[in-house]
């Protein structure tokens, strides 16, 4: 008899500050990644997207498995999840559980989730979902799930869960590396017949965003060492989650957890883990550069034929919880007559309806941006190309995946700056975005992007440098300045956060 193995996902990372919460309609209608799909068309929706679930699947198929499709759905980040669209998902990923194993036992369930998830009455979204989901199928079902690294993992969803397998870059360009592991996982939990031991140990400290990067700096010695203590002798898996320091409940933070033959073993991993972490932690302490420095600097070096330059404009970074329309970075490069300069992107879909009214060569005099925060930018714009916003994502980390930006507009804001506008956010990080538009990047002096970290993935090999802004946002670079009243007070302390 084939194996019967059970596949579904819910994806958010909360920013508890974000000015807009997340509602049912947002998993609808992601932007970048597929929308919420469920049962067998669930799988066609995955087979070819940028997800862990894509991954598994052929490991799972050669495997002899029979895949039983549940419901997988993302949204992107934003304030917290709204309790009606909690239940609503929930509701619908048990019931098709449920439905799953009316039809027959199941071997086991693969599910992809995010881990950094806050619903208004659940702080650990993702432990209460598994919560609900371990009272349907008992504690006896093999159930391996996949993490994004920016998870806060929690004791709650080790517990619950046989092996928990977070990505290991920053940019996330592994997530079918990452299924196809935790699959294998899966298949030996379900041959091993019994659960591994686990160890589970949180850090007291909070790690910025820019100082996730994997692709050098400290957090890739970081994962080195992680690998090297993964590999000892009964270690199944060593998870090391970097934390998303924007959700204010009382498990935000980097954590560890080891799953391993015996306790002993899981426990050394982790200890030697975080003993590694405890010991580096001066090392992560990346710096911002206030927008106008950031653009005066782009400029010199731009000068210097160093283009393009690419600035992140990362405290309105659309994948940590920003809205993607603060005008902070573009109303300086306006300012200081940033010639060549690209804005990618700000969201506006009023604006757009109204460039796509007007039509190319019309010049339009309204506001631009500013919902989130009250400051538009307020300018004379001649639109120079429109777009439905439907493309195919080329980078890294999004091929495979169609982005749906609803109607999209290039404009003119001043003389040879240039701005996308779009209609849902989404990160900036894929040269799709532009490209949809007509533009080359490598051929502009200047590009700004809404992002943090991931537009590293597809921007670095083209750049002449990299510079990172603190443009007025949600997303604030240093976490320690925000308003935090629920996370542990050893974090506080060692982060600098008041209570």
């Amino acid at each position: 008899m084939p194996l019967r193995i059970a596949i579904g996902g819910f994806q958010h990372e909360t920013n508890s500050f974000a000015p807009h919460p997340t509602a049912f309609a947002d998993f609808l209608s992601p932007g970048g990644w597929p929308p919420l799909s469920r049962g067998p068309a669930m799988l066609e929706t995955m087979a070819r997207s940028a997800t862990t679930t894509a991954g598994a699947l052929p490991v799972l198929r050669t495997g002899g498995a029979e895949i039983v499709p549940l419901s997988w759905c993302i949204a992107m980040p934003a304030g917290p999840v709204r309790d009606e669209a909690f239940e609503r998902i929930a509701a619908m990923l048990c019931a098709d559980l449920g439905d799953a194993l009316d039809a027959g036992p199941l071997d086991g369930l693969f599910l992809d989730l995010h881990g950094a998830a806050l619903a208004d009455s659940f702080p650990d979204a993702e432990g209460e979902l598994l919560r609900r989901i371990r009272a349907i199928t008992g504690t006896e079902l093999p159930i391996v799930a996949t993490l994004d690294p920016h998870a806060n993992l929690t004791a709650a969803m080790v517990a619950r869960a046989d092996a928990l397998v977070p990505y290991r870059s920053y940019p996330h360009t592994d997530k079918h590396e990452t299924g196809a592991q935790a699959a294998e996982m899966l298949l030996a939990r379900i041959r091993r017949g019994r659960p591994w031991a686990r160890a589970f140990r949180q850090l007291d400290y909070w790690f910025t965003l820019s100082a996730q990067c994997t692709m050098d700096g400290p957090m890739r010695t970081a994962m080195e060492a992680r690998a090297s203590l993964a590999a000892r002798t009964g270690v199944a898996e060593l998870a090391f989650c970097f934390g998303f320091p924007y959700v204010d409940f009382v498990d935000c933070g980097a954590a560890v957890a080891a799953f391993a033959d015996t306790e002993a073993a899981a426990r050394t991993a982790v200890d030697g883990m975080i003993d590694w972490l405890e010991t580096h932690e001066a090392d992560f302490r990346p710096d911002a550069m206030p927008a106008a420095t950031a653009v005066h600097e782009a400029l010199a070096r731009a000068g210097r034929g160093l283009h393009p330059v690419v600035i992140a404009d990362t405290q309105d970074n659309p994948g940590g919880g920003g809205h993607g329309d603060t005008t902070g970075l573009l109303a300086e490069l306006v300012a200081q007559g940033a010639r060549g300069a690209v804005m990618c992107l700000i969201n506006d879909p009023d604006y757009a309806a109204a460039c796509h009214a007007a039509g190319v060569g019309a010049t339009l005099s309204r506001p631009l941006g500013g919902h989130s925060d009250g400051v538009p930018l307020r300018a004379d714009a001649r639109v120079l190309r429109l777009g439905d916003g439907r493309f195919a994502l080329t980078g890294p980390m999004g091929q495979g995946n169609i982005a749906n930006l609803g109607p999209t507009a290039l404009v003119e804001i001043a003389p040879e700056i240039r701005v996308i506008v779009v209609s849902r956010k989404t990160q900036a990080h894929d040269q799709a975005i532009l490209r949809h538009l007509g533009i080359e990047p490598k051929d502009c002096s200047v590009i700004a992007l809404k992002s943090s970290v991931h537009f590293r993935a597809d921007f670095a090999p083209i750049a002449g440098s990299i510079l990172i802004a603190a443009a007025p946002g949600p997303v604030t670079f240093d976490p320690a300045d925000l308003p935090f009243r629920n996370v542990r007070a050893a974090v506080r302390k060692r982060a600098g956060t008041q209570p």
